[in-house]
């Protein structure tokens, strides 16, 4: 793998693609350290002594943006508004029959949806910084801090407009070098901005694991959580490399001298057909609620059942609704992502057919069932995953803190994989030998 590594150094273009998405990972990650005007960062700094940067209502919000919410800085709303536009708009597509038929125009339509997106993520970034300024102005930021309704001195509407003004500017900017990445550099910029930001706070996570264990001064727990970490990675790689092939046979056209067709092909669908979203809908959703009671204040008794059962993460209700949640989402996602019955029909178009199986609606019918039988497992896996840090690792007191659990795992080995395909096939295309063998 280092031998690969050095002769893609070696490769003229394929180094400068590596330089240039390096350089934006440097310069992401200085946005993410430099505070927004009109926070004391005195008072920050005392509040994320004070306080967990992974507990609390922003927590997702937090790990997406690699620690920036907390720190109230240019880049605190990091690349959430971007992943929840984008997956509003691919909602959208289903439901809206002018975006499908943008989506099957091919690259231009693609080119209008991807400006509906910037647009749409500017809108979010208006609403969640107007959020953020709010939550930082009460002190809703930070939970168990005497100056957290300090964070932010001066409440003047001027002060504040300013602050929302630049969170939204940094979240543009941030769209603006993942956009950058994925045309000059390597890899999806979006993707690998994500993956930079998870992977910011593994060794924060992993230190505060280790001061916080109690056997042999932590250290037993901090190998613990990295074994488990690594059998963790074994498994996402193993699971997200699974799939079902579906043998596709195109039958031999004769047209002219010239015969077509008459090849075998194979349909992939993946065990994790949905990938993180179901996690990421999961997670979000169940944050609503408690947002719903922090911010109204109310002593009712639906509020304090709330803030019982579906605040902390170790909470036996929490647990089930999250793992149902996920499930569901699985299924849905992957009814509104993969439509069998279009798949059918452009085989029946082209002459393709399922050895065995009548092409047409027969088809369809194969796959959908195929596609419900591996999408079980799937789910349930998906669930395992994202509750491992608030199950298995209870016992060690890092059940917030465990950064190899749930969404940021699934990401980062995700991206990792789908990055060093595309670093494999530019390296093949020179002839060389690449990572994979």
């Amino acid at each position: 793998m280092l031998t690969a590594f050095a002769r893609a150094f070696k490769t003229p273009d394929l180094r400068k693609k590596l330089l240039f998405t390096l350089g934006v990972i440097v310069l992401f990650r200085l946005g993410a350290h430099v505070p927004v005007p009109g926070v004391s960062y005195t008072n920050v700094d005392t509040c994320m002594k004070a306080a967990n940067a992974n507990n609390g209502l922003f927590g997702l919000v937090n790990m997406f943006s690699g620690g920036a919410l907390l720190q109230v800085t240019i880049f605190a709303l990091g690349i959430m508004p971007y992943i929840t536009a984008s997956i509003i708009l691919q909602l959208l597509t289903v439901v809206i029959p002018r975006l499908e038929a943008l989506k099957k125009e091919g690259q231009s339509g693609t080119a209008k949806i991807t400006q509906y997106t910037r647009y749409l993520t500017v809108a979010l970034a208006v609403l969640q910084g107007t959020g953020v300024v709010a939550a930082a102005r009460t002190g809703a930021l930070f939970q168990n801090c005497p100056v957290a309704d300090q964070i932010v001195p001066n409440h003047s509407i001027f002060t504040q407009t300013t602050m929302v003004i630049t969170l939204t500017a940094g979240t543009a900017a941030v769209m603006w070098l993942g956009e950058l990445v994925t045309d000059k550099g390597i890899g999806n910029g979006m993707s690998i901005l994500m993956f930079v930001s998870i992977a910011a706070g593994f060794p924060g996570a992993l230190w505060a694991i280790k001061q916080q264990g109690k056997i042999m001064e932590g250290w037993v727990e901090f190998i613990v959580v990295i074994a488990v970490g690594l059998a963790m990675v074994a498994l996402v790689v193993f699971v997200e490399q699974a799939q079902r092939r579906i043998p596709v046979q195109y039958a031999k056209r004769m047209i002219g001298r010239r015969s077509y067709g008459g090849t075998s092909t194979y349909i992939p669908l993946k065990v994790n057909q949905a990938g993180v979203i179901p996690v990421i809908f999961a997670s979000s959703l169940l944050y609503i609620p408690a947002l719903i009671v922090q911010f109204s204040g109310s002593k009712a008794g639906w509020a304090n059942w709330v803030s019982q059962n579906l605040t902390t993460g170790d909470h036996p209700v929490y647990i089930a609704t999250y793992f149902l949640l996920i499930v569901f989402f699985a299924f849905f996602y992957v009814a509104i992502s993969f439509n069998p019955e279009e798949v059918a029909d452009n085989m029946k178009k082209y002459g393709g057919f399922v050895p065995g199986i009548r092409a047409g609606r027969p088809t369809a019918e194969y796959l959908s069932y195929v596609l419900n039988r591996i999408t079980w497992p799937g789910s349930l896996y998906l669930g395992l995953i994202a509750l491992v840090p608030t199950v298995a690792l209870a016992g060690f007191g890092a059940n917030q803190n465990f950064p190899f659990g749930g969404t940021s795992i699934l990401i980062i080995v995700g991206v990792g994989l789908e990055t060093v395909k595309q670093i494999e096939s530019q390296l093949q295309q020179r002839n060389y030998e690449g990572f994979l063998r």
